[in-house]
């Protein structure tokens, strides 16, 4: 009987040396979207390599896409990267491996969605304030966080549906603490 790998978090020293490849991500579809086609591949910083992908990509989607294009795309990658951060995170052993950016593709297209129109510097802004919730995970975004690192696998049949919950959770309130102050900038 197989059982499954012990869930970890991303600052365990044992998982630090269990780097996804290329390999790893094409083995699955799911590996291939939680890990942002790539971009989580980053041996530096893949939230902000994920973050930037998703910036590109935004940019490079927005001319065939319109408000129902992103309502429908975003809503429909909500739950595919839930499931897929889900087996990927349960196929690394590890509750949140860095290299899982698709929370902030997802997240940071949200925020990119709702904050338009807004020029490069805009965008830029909304980038560096996405990046600053989601890196230093201040108020509700620690909150958010925190919530579901304590799955036990061997005890909770459903730890991995829910430590994918949590990956794209945080950062889901990231996004929304973002464009709160995004609002009340233009507001003042």
């Amino acid at each position: 009987m197989e059982t499954a790998p012990s869930l970890t978090t991303a600052n365990d020293t044992d998982n630090a040396a269990m780097r996804p490849t290329s390999r790893f991500m094409l083995a699955h579809p799911a590996h291939l979207l939680a890990l942002g086609f790539g971009s989580g591949l980053s041996p530096l910083a893949a939230g902000t390599a994920g973050t930037l992908w998703a910036w590109v990509a935004y940019v490079a989607f927005a001319p065939w896409l319109g408000d129902a294009g992103w309502a429908v795309l975003i809503g429909a990658s909500l739950p595919a990267g839930w499931w897929a951060c889900s087996v990927t995170a349960r196929n690394l052993g590890v509750a949140d491996p860095g290299c899982i950016v698709w929370d902030e593709v997802v997240a940071f297209w949200l925020v990119l969605w709702l904050a338009m129109p807004t020029g490069w510097l805009g965008q830029l802004i909304a980038f560096a304030l996405f990046r600053f919730f989601d890196a230093s995970k201040i108020g509700p975004v620690g909150w958010a966080d925190a919530l579901f690192h304590g799955v036990d696998p061997v005890t909770d049949r459903h730890a991995w549906a829910k430590a994918g919950f949590g990956i794209m959770f945080d950062d889901l309130v990231a996004a929304a603490c973002t464009l709160l102050v995004v609002a009340l900038w233009r507001n003042i």
